[in-house]
């Protein structure tokens, strides 16, 4: 499979300058190879209503040069820290333990709430991942109007903003 990498999908138009987020929206980033389920998250979102932006990458390799900011991601205009990462297990190059890793050696990210998709229903894949700093472990649901369902609860759990106090 070669490596894919597309602009980020958008409720509304991108701008030219770079990713233009509708307010009170977040920017997930989607590590998922297969592109059919990339699809599906894709579809499931439009039907979600939500105003997310959603980027997807295909392998690890390209999530890890995004979230380090490695060029060509090192325009955060352009590509947004995400607010959430959606993470596949069975990726070509890096695979989503071997992001996991990565993520737990850089202190700067401790932040950033990543969710495990995967299609493994092996408890062992679901507790490891737990270890290793997913807030959460789902199994890909097989519709879409169940993964609207999901969006929807990972939207409540981790992407509302709790307003910070002025002090």
């Amino acid at each position: 499979m070669s490596e894919r990498f597309r602009e980020p999908w958008l409720p509304s138009a991108a701008s030219k300058e770079g990713v233009s987020q509708p307010s009170g929206s977040s920017f997930i980033l989607l590590a998922e190879d297969d592109a059919d389920d990339v699809f599906l998250m894709r579809r499931a979102l439009h039907k979600s209503g939500l105003p997310h932006t959603l980027l997807d990458v295909s392998d690890g390799d390209i999530a890890v040069g995004y979230l380090g900011g490695r060029p060509p991601f090192d325009d955060r205009v352009r590509y947004p820290f995400p607010d959430l990462l959606l993470l596949d297990l069975k990726m070509p190059k890096r695979n989503g333990f071997d992001v996991l890793t990565w993520l737990q050696s850089r202190p700067d990210m401790d932040s950033l709430p990543v969710v495990v998709l995967s299609s493994s229903a092996i408890p062992e894949d679901r507790e490891m991942a737990l270890r290793m700093g997913a807030l959460e472990f789902c199994t890909k649901p097989g519709d879409t109007k169940d993964l609207v369902r999901l969006l929807n609860n990972l939207h409540e759990r981790w992407l509302i903003r709790v307003p910070l106090s002025n002090h």
